[in-house]
């Protein structure tokens, strides 16, 4: 695979002689997606090329929004903002740091979050859901009380109460450190009426709680795939991604808890991704069902409060 040291690379100049040769915006675009492209970079964190990389990173930086007047493209860049740019660019290839860390920023449902090594780099396609409004669950009326269960940045849950504006949220997460990052965004987005940040060990930190749906993106990575993944995800907390064998601790756990925690009319809805042959081999009884997405994704099941019932034994 090609890397920062390829010989068309002109990463071997230094950041002073490619910021006088490179004036534009539209230089700083192409000149970045070929150097992604000669890097060999995954793209797996909010964008799935070298071209789409380099409109965020290039945007990104600048502060400029992703509808931005196709004219800015013309512009001429300031020293400062060259230099930014440049640096960023050698940081990506070289460190092989997902660019939502680089920037301190990913967006998730269409909102912003911020983000560090702290937390994963939103990326669910529970974000669909949370734009219906979980409508195929509660057509006529929404959840009064919503629980993020393992939230990280929060995302899920404050998305969840951006567009579900009549909704409690709990944000949960066994570690202090992604709560730190979840009440950052809790503040930015102003939510803190109807949204806390809860420490807890899956549910240990929420006796007496009872929610109408439970939204779960916990870790989920087998370990064959853990130890495969591209270099990029190295640089996520392992403690988010990494749950066994078959990817299944934490979700066992969720599917043996989780009733007590609902409403009657509650919902369970949990992310697994591509453990989910291994949920499927574990109870082959229980009848989960699978969501579609319409921008992709997969690996993501809900049962209802019934349904948990019924299948009790098996989850013992």
């Amino acid at each position: 695979m090609a890397n920062s040291t390829d010989s068309r690379s002109t990463l071997s100049l230094d950041d002073e002689a490619l910021c006088r040769d490179l004036v534009t915006l539209r230089d700083y675009l192409r000149w970045a997606a070929s150097e992604f492209h000669l890097a060999g970079l995954f793209h797996g964190h909010g964008t799935d090329s070298p071209w789409d990389e380099a409109v965020a990173l290039t945007l990104g930086a600048l502060h400029l929004p992703w509808n931005v007047d196709p004219a800015v493209l013309e512009a001429r860049l300031l020293p400062m903002e060259r230099m930014r740019i440049v640096g960023l660019v050698r940081e990506r290839i070289t460190s092989r740091r997902p660019l939502p860390y680089l920037l301190g920023e990913a967006f998730f449902a269409g909102f912003p979050f911020d983000v560090d090594e702290r937390v994963l780099i939103p990326r669910s396609p529970i974000a669909e859901l949370i734009e219906t409004g979980f409508a195929a669950w509660f057509p006529e009326e929404p959840p009064a009380r919503v629980l993020d269960l393992c939230t990280g940045s929060g995302c899920i849950g404050i998305a969840t109460a951006l567009c579900l504006p009549t909704c409690q949220v709990d944000l949960s997460d066994v570690s202090a450190d992604a709560l730190a990052v979840a009440k950052q965004n809790i503040k930015r987005h102003d939510v803190g009426v109807r949204a806390r940040a809860v420490l807890s060990d899956l549910f240990e930190g929420l006796a007496g709680q009872r929610y109408d749906l439970i939204v779960s993106n916990p870790p989920y990575v087998d370990a064959r795939d853990l130890a495969t993944m591209p270099a990029e995800y190295r640089h996520e907390p392992a403690l988010a991604l990494g749950a066994g064998a078959d990817g299944l601790d934490i979700v066992r756990r969720i599917l043996r808890e989780a009733r007590q925690y609902l409403t009657g009319r509650g919902v369970l809805i949990v992310e697994v991704g591509n453990s989910d042959r291994h949920l499927e081999a574990a109870f082959p009884e229980v009848p989960f069902l699978w969501l579609d997405f319409e921008r992709g994704g997969q690996g993501v099941f809900a049962l209802t409060a019934e349904e948990l019932d019924a299948h009790a034994a098996s989850f013992a």
